[in-house]
């Protein structure tokens, strides 16, 4: 029984850089040849980033992929290279892969199945491929698939030993496991081992898991990479050789499958809670969004309550501590232990606190408009002028020193618009803008559970947003609790009020909480971008309309 080394390369392409991640793909091939791996794979859409969008529509950006794919080739030596790219024929693009292999191109497949569903919009840049390759290696056959067609095996697929599956899957809490056990049956069904391959890494709202893996044609997982990380996957495979009968559309590779010079040690893998994986998320989405953006820094409100203070604590991880500025900017409505919290959270993080008072600047507002308000009354006008001069604050110092300002809403507080427009909603990236108020608290005390940085009154204390005396979220909202359901029912499942009320929640709640969420579709609209989670991430999962007269 043959053995073939199989490597992985589980890369963190940077959207357009089609020469840094040329060298990437270069280096990891390299290790690969130290290593005497036989086959290594990389992600969909390895050479141009992922998803490239209206870059595709560039023809220079075409030309510069396809030429960097013929610089790939070049490298190639006694080891077969399978990497995605993006193919012209006939005025027509694709999303494809190349095999290449002793300075050729061995073959060039084109995707089937275009994804046009949430996030994904690939008929409106691909054309559906039509072409089916085996390849086979020393007499031991194997199949290249893009993403979904792997779940569109014809039966004539039984005659390959190995499927090798490239994918540019974004990560969504969840689906890690069930996309394993769907590939796990689908193994056993087609009698297949099976070289999983994803991208890793933050682009834009978007964040790639990896998890790449190799399962053998029982299933069973033989060999994991870490998720979210950049790794070089080895697994050795025993290959049951078999008599292929057609070979009109097999492409013979040459290879001669050497003797390795060291034994693969089995990788276990543990699977990590739904809080550890969830924050690994948003730090390695935060960290790429940064550096990749060319900020060095980034400055976001300290406001001594849970969401600034998981934000925080987001930031100082994911950058480092000397890489985060805090700014403190308290008001006549700010108590005592707003202040304490504040100080004592950037001390645990060992990051920079500035503080700016807002109460002059407010003061000057105050007068200014006071002949044009004259007699009304103090209202929610007078909350949003001290989100906004904050927001100022905040903007200032990222226009005088380069940061990036971090948002702190929450998906709770975004779905029904307890907000401020120009606000707390003024910045460059929300970081937790895809979790809901509940998974903040236990995001927060997973992170404690490390090490006890923020404080625990932060973790008990009722939210406030402190912008008039005794104000409390629940004034204006019901409790987290109950309106966190309401939402997931809402946006995540889909379902309508009939539906939701037959959960058993109060009506009249329920109709209260759909109205906001429909009125404050034009603040989402405006909001910055951030870190696809859910299912349902507004903006790029959930297209709504501003002008919206439906009535519940």
């Amino acid at each position: 029984m043959k053995t073939i080394r199989l490597g992985i390369g589980q890369i963190n392409p940077s959207m357009g850089d089609i020469k840094s991640n040329c060298a990437k793909i270069v280096s990891f091939i390299k290790k690969a040849e130290e290593k005497s791996v036989d086959i290594i794979s990389f992600p969909e859409l390895a050479i141009t980033g992922c998803p490239p969008e209206d870059l595709l529509l560039n023809p220079q950006f075409i030309e510069d992929n396809i030429g960097t794919l013929n610089l790939l080739k070049e490298v190639t030596g006694e080891i077969v290279v399978v990497v995605g790219f993006v193919d012209k024929k006939n005025q027509h693009l694709h999303n494809s892969f190349a095999v290449l292999y002793k300075n050729r191109v061995i073959g060039v497949y084109d995707k089937v199945f275009l994804p046009e569903y949430g996030v994904f919009d690939e008929k409106r840049y691909f054309t559906s491929g039509e072409n089916d390759y085996l390849f086979n290696v020393s007499g031991l056959t194997f199949k290249v698939t893009i993403n979904q067609d792997i779940f569109h095996l014809k039966q004539p697929d039984r005659k390959a030993e190995l499927v090798i599956n490239i994918n540019a899957s974004p990560y969504q809490y969840g689906t890690t496991l069930k996309k394993e056990e769907e590939l796990k049956e689908l193994c056993i069904k087609n009698n297949i081992n099976l070289c999983y391959t994803n991208l890793v890494g933050g682009q834009d709202e978007l964040v790639f898991d990896g998890n790449s893996f190799v399962s053998d044609y029982k299933g069973n997982i033989v060999s994991k990479a870490e998720g979210f990380k950049e790794e070089l996957l080895i697994v050795d495979i025993p290959l049951r050789e078999t008599k292929e009968k057609d070979n009109s559309k097999t492409i013979n590779i040459p290879l001669n499958i050497s003797e390795k010079k060291y034994s693969v040690k089995e990788k276990k893998y543990v699977q990590p809670s739904k809080e550890a994986e969830v924050y690994t998320a948003l730090t390695t989405g935060l960290k790429d969004y940064t550096l990749k953006n060319n900020f060095k820094k980034a400055t976001l409100g300290l406001s001594g309550g849970i969401d600034s203070a998981l934000v925080a604590t987001i930031a100082a991880d994911a950058l480092g501590k000397e890489n985060v500025l805090g700014v403190f900017m308290p008001s006549r409505y700010t108590s005592k232990e707003t202040i304490e919290d504040s100080f004592l959270l950037a001390e645990n993080l060992g990051i920079e606190l500035l503080e700016i008072s807002i109460e002059p600047m407010f003061s000057v507002y105050l007068d200014s408009l006071k002949p044009v308000f004259k007699e009304k009354e103090v209202d929610t006008t007078e909350e949003n002028i001290q989100a906004r001069i904050r927001g100022n604050i905040l903007l200032a110092i990222s226009n005088k020193f380069g940061h990036l300002v971090l948002t702190t809403g929450n998906k709770s507080e975004i779905s029904v618009g307890y907000s401020t427009l120009y606000g707390d909603m003024a910045g460059g990236l929300g970081i937790i803008k895809d979790i809901y108020k509940t998974f903040v608290y236990k995001l927060s005390r997973y992170r404690n559970s490390i090490s006890p940085v923020i404080p625990e009154r932060v973790l008990t204390k009722a939210p406030t947003a402190e912008l008039k005396f005794g104000q409390k979220d629940q004034d204006t909202l019901p409790p987290y609790e109950i309106l966190d359901l309401i939402l997931i029912e809402y946006i995540e499942k889909e379902k309508y009020l009939k539906q939701i009320l037959e959960l058993g929640f109060d009506e009249n709640i329920v109709k209260k909480v759909l109205r906001m969420v429909t009125k404050s579709a034009y603040k989402r609209r405006q909001a910055p971008p951030g870190i696809k989670i859910t299912p349902k991430p507004f903006r790029k999962d959930v297209r709504e309309s501003i002008t919206n007269l439906y009535s519940l």
